[in-house]
């Protein structure tokens, strides 16, 4: 069980180290057109606000942290489980839970390893089942979590639905505990 586990794990390391030895060759941008971030932004608000805390609104909840008792704040993009890309906004604080909000998107298929076309395609007709036993409520839009580790790990999460929201988000956040002047982020439909 365990050399499989281990199999596993290095098939999928190896798979991200040539899609991204495969990313760097590419000569074409993949930054948004300044249309596409007009677009993804026109849901967002961003203004200051009286009180010293950052506040924010999104459609999966509502989040608010005072200014003084963020310890830090950060962006990275990870991959999870071998097949989607993860990019998370993080803010930690004096107390105990974390705030996570992120954007996911599946990994590309044109690779070699089938087993990960496979593992996306199965993501996907659960993604549909899911969909129809909630009464159209849209899982692909809910935060993902896994019982019980991410359940009880005193951990708030939130999922955004495009990577320009959120970098929007993260600059509202940040901007906010460097100049210790509350704001308030909403992020609607």
């Amino acid at each position: 069980m365990k050399t499989t586990f281990f199999l596993i794990a290095f098939l999928f390391s190896t798979f991200h180290l040539s899609a991204q030895t495969a990313g760097n060759n590419e000569e074409e941008d993949s930054s948004p057109t300044e249309e596409e971030i007009k677009k993804a932004l026109e849901n967002v608000k961003d203004e200051l606000n009286r009180k010293r805390r950052w506040e924010a609104t999104l459609p999966g909840g509502k989040y608010g942290i005072a200014l003084g008792a963020i310890t830090s704040i950060s962006k990275h993009t990870y991959v999870l489980d071998g097949s989607l890309l993860v990019t998370e906004v993080s803010i930690d604080s004096t107390g105990n839970a974390l705030a996570r909000f992120y954007y996911i998107e599946p990994i590309t298929t044109g690779t070699n390893f089938d087993s990960i076309a496979r593992i996306q395609e199965r993501l996907k007709e659960l993604q549909k089942k899911g969909q129809q036993r909630v009464g159209g409520t849209k899982v692909d839009e809910m935060a993902q979590k896994s019982y019980p580790t991410t359940t009880h790990a005193k951990t708030i999460e939130f999922r955004v639905m495009n990577e320009i929201a959120l970098d929007a988000l993260y600059n509202s956040a940040y901007r906010a505990w460097d100049e210790g002047k509350g704001r308030k982020f909403v992020l609607s439909k």
